[in-house]
């Protein structure tokens, strides 16, 4: 059985994690949170729900072991912008909700947890305590690239014309006639030596 509960899921979160932190928290209660506000059953058990995720961090972590979105499992994408937010998309209607901790949060935090030694301390136990209202922020958003196209389909291929590699997801780019991968097509990440 999938854990469900906040303790629960924490628990889950510090073993993958081999610690709890304070962002874990915000990732689980930003789960939990877009499950009620989506309508599903979360962790989900098939691929309804894909999240893409704004940092590569610690609340990434406790994000997936609430929704059980994954990289691995095509589920969680990573666009790195240095934010704990992620968007959480319903993949059968198109549905989605962006979601962050709250502005406030931190400030709030001392509230929730003033016989803390330190801040990290209270923001670990006030996140887990605090009131989703207070904790949390969420909007409705549209994705500027369809979730079809995001998810694709795995079983295309393609070879790209500059290196040979295959590029797998239909992320092959068509540039003046030749399928090229992003790498040859000047969209690379890296600089051969």
């Amino acid at each position: 059985m999938s854990p469900k509960t906040l303790p629960e899921l924490l628990l889950a979160s510090s073993k993958l994690h081999h610690h709890l932190c304070p962002k874990q928290v915000l990732g689980v209660r930003m789960g939990l949170l877009v499950g009620k506000i989506m309508g599903l059953e979360l962790p989900q058990t098939d691929k309804r729900l894909l999240t893409i995720m704004e940092t590569d961090g610690c609340a990434s972590d406790g994000i997936a072991v609430a929704t059980n979105c994954w990289v691995g499992k095509r589920t969680m994408r990573i666009e790195d912008y240095g934010k704990v937010a992620a968007t959480c998309v319903d993949t059968l209607t198109g549905a989605a909700v962006r979601i962050l901790p709250a502005p406030a949060a931190r400030t709030l935090a001392l509230k929730y947890a003033p016989q803390a030694p330190t801040l990290w301390e209270a923001y670990l136990l006030a996140y887990q305590l605090m009131p989703d209202e207070e904790l949390l922020a969420f909007s409705s958003v549209v994705l500027k690239t369809p979730v079809e196209k995001i998810v694709s389909h795995p079983e295309n291929r393609a070879i790209c014309q500059g290196c040979g590699e295959e590029i797998m997801n239909e992320r092959e780019l068509n540039i003046d006639g030749r399928i090229l991968c992003r790498a040859c097509a000047g969209f690379a990440y890296y600089t051969p030596l």
